[in-house]
């Protein structure tokens, strides 16, 4: 976590892939995606993002439980690449909640990190009931000697509800000391939407020994307010043109989001 989590704010970019093979909106030219991935990493890093995060965005809607063989084989292409073309930790998060082909592709392509939308507990979410796997996840990165890919974990993840009246601390409580995640991630409510802040202290307060990260709706204008409480921020949506998730990131939007990250840490 060390590399990833360190002095100052952590400002983690977002590669949102086009749709993979096998998704019903791909297009049938994976050069094309792996082309866009070398670019985004490009801008990503140029731009001075401290590390980039590689996401089966384009695969909507999303599975629960394991993802196909070939969505594994493109995302392990991509992460590679990614992780040849830049010197920053670089992530994966396998949607909807695929831990275990997350870390697959982390270990075989080189990768830092991983993003679990559900490690722990059940979650009603767009797609159904999904339920945490933090029990195999653990022992699996155990098995292939992977503990140096951390676990970052959501807590009450967007498009997602819990079953019955959430308690935020506990839930924060149960992930990272019985489920083990090596730093925690609270999100609003869908893509691109800020988180509360009052739900990124209640974290901290719960929580005070693992990194905290924001997981949606931070930019260069609010980021001040966001990362009060919190390490980092993931940010995807805002760096792209005109803020629009389908548009390409654009270098100036990251730079004016690193400035803002330097100048709060």
């Amino acid at each position: 976590m060390q590399a990833l989590i360190g002095e100052g704010k952590t400002f983690i970019g977002v590669i949102h892939l086009p749709p993979l093979p096998g998704s019903p909106r791909w297009g049938g030219d994976l050069s094309a995606v792996l082309e866009q991935a070398d670019r985004e990493a490009a801008i990503l890093t140029e731009g001075g993002a401290n590390a980039i995060i590689v996401e089966n965005f384009g695969d909507a809607p999303f599975r629960i439980g394991r993802v196909e063989p070939e969505t594994v084989a493109a995302m392990t292409r991509a992460v590679d690449l990614v992780c040849r073309s830049t010197s920053l930790p670089v992530g994966v998060n396998m949607l909807r909640s695929d831990a275990l082909s997350a870390l697959a592709v982390a270990v075989a392509g080189g990768a830092q990190f991983i993003r679990v939308n559900i490690h722990y507990g059940t979650m009603a979410a767009d797609e159904g009931l999904v339920t945490g796997e933090a029990s195999e996840t653990l022992r699996r990165r155990r098995l292939m000697d992977a503990d140096h890919v951390a676990i970052l974990a959501d807590v009450l993840v967007k498009h997602a509800v819990p079953l019955g009246e959430p308690d935020l601390g506990l839930i924060a409580r149960e992930t990272a000391y019985r489920g083990l995640a090596d730093a925690l991630i609270v999100t609003g409510p869908v893509t691109g939407q800020p988180a509360v802040a009052d739900d990124v202290a209640t974290v901290r307060r719960a929580v005070p020994d693992r990194p905290l990260l924001v997981g949606s709706g931070v930019d260069a204008t609010n980021a001040a307010r966001f990362l009060a409480h919190a390490d980092g921020a993931i940010v995807g949506t805002s760096l792209k043109r005109d803020g629009a998730i389908t548009n390409p990131i654009e270098l100036e939007r990251v730079r004016a989001t690193a400035r803002a990250f330097k100048e709060i840490g």
